[in-house]
């Protein structure tokens, strides 16, 4: 009787999700974990209907695989999304009306973040199973989470603690946000310009692709935080020989440079795989035509090998937007900064404020690579 299975356990996660973790925490200021307080205590009066698009998705487990049933797992998903956030907005904004003290927080529990992960991948598998197209994955999926975003631009998930922590801190967040954009893309343009030429070069000399990927595999076993700290040291040195060239030991310079050194294995790669895979039939009928090496290369190869590229870039990208978090303790600030200072203050919502920014733009980032890639390898 059972259709889909990955589906099946996906909901009998959520029951228990539901079941056996706190929905929301009520806690009398920011620093206490709070009270869990259970989904079944929060569905009183109309509050019942969040339970109706969970319920379409535990009855499309039992109904035929067709087209029809994974577009219904999807409508469904995106409908208990917002269900369960506006049913958070709306405990945490009876709360405060019913409180005096501003100093209240409702915070999302467990069980609310379980719902959520396990509605998402549920829309995620029937998203697959459709075998829809990079561009057209990416579109349905933002379509999953308009009617999330539309209650956040309505204001009425404004008295849960995690966005009370973004108004108290909506100028950190900002500059948070610039300065972690700043490291990820001074990351990516010295990685492509040395990255690209290093790989061309181990194509054309394989004798050079043995030890060079040797060593980028070296520098990709080194630990992160132990390479920051490793260039500390001789960028200081360099900072006290060239006192006008703005370099310190700590900040932006080296965490753009660690980072550059541990993308540099993504691209090199990519780049080697990409020429390589290039069918030496065309490359023949290309210098029969009359092309210089030159023109093979800029009109044959790039093109067949940019798909490959883009991976690397697209793994590079990502890779750096994470990376980025461990720079904020050497200085290099970004969404990092934010995450740290929660974690010293044992504020859980401060953490929240600065990871789940970067795990949007990590998902966005991979959604316009794959696009990108997708449409480059549609023929014209």
């Amino acid at each position: 009787m059972l259709h889909n299975r990955v589906l099946a356990s996906l909901v009998l996660a959520g029951l228990a999700a539901a079941c056996g973790l706190g929905f929301v925490a009520q806690a009398p200021n920011r620093l206490v974990s709070g009270v869990g307080i259970p989904l079944a205590d929060l569905l009183a009066g109309p509050r019942w209907w969040v339970l109706l698009p969970p319920a379409l998705l535990a009855l499309a487990v039992f109904l035929p695989p067709r087209r029809g049933t994974h577009w219904l797992v999807v409508a469904a998903a995106a409908a208990s999304l917002f269900g369960w956030f506006w049913l958070a907005g709306a405990q945490a904004s009876a709360v405060a009306q019913q409180t005096e003290s501003s100093l209240t927080r409702t915070a999302l529990g467990g069980g609310f973040w379980g719902l959520v992960v396990l509605c998402a991948l549920a829309a995620a598998d029937a998203l697959q199973r459709l075998a829809l197209n990079a561009l057209a994955r990416t579109l349905v999926g933002a379509a999953v989470l308009l009617p999330v975003l539309w209650l956040l631009a309505q204001g009425q998930l404004d008295a849960l603690s995690l966005l009370k922590e973004y108004a108290n801190k909506e100028d950190v967040f900002q500059s948070a946000w610039r300065r972690h954009v700043q490291i990820v893309w001074t990351t990516l343009v010295p990685t492509l310009l040395i990255g690209v030429p290093l790989g061309v070069a181990a194509f054309r000399r394989p004798r050079v692709a043995t030890p060079l990927l040797a060593v980028l595999n070296l520098l990709q076993t080194v630990p992160s935080i132990a390479l920051f700290g490793l260039l500390m040291a001789p960028l200081a040195a360099l900072a006290h020989w060239w006192p006008g060239s703005g370099i310190s030991g700590i900040g932006l310079a080296p965490a753009v440079l660690a980072l550059t050194l541990y993308s540099l294995l993504p691209i090199v790669h990519s780049t080697v795989t990409g020429l390589r895979q290039v069918p030496v039939a065309v490359v023949e009928a290309a210098t029969g035509m009359g092309l210089t090496q030159r023109q093979i290369f800029w009109r044959v190869e790039v093109p067949l090998a940019l798909p490959l590229l883009l991976a690397g870039v697209r793994t590079t990208t990502v890779q750096a937007v994470g990376l980025a978090m461990v720079a904020a303790l050497i200085g290099a600030g970004g969404f990092g900064a934010i995450m740290f200072q929660g974690l010293l203050s044992s504020a859980l919502d401060l953490v929240l404020l600065g990871v789940l920014p970067v795990v949007a733009m990590a998902v966005l980032v991979d959604a316009f690579f794959q696009s990108l890639s997708a449409f480059l390898k549609t023929p014209a």
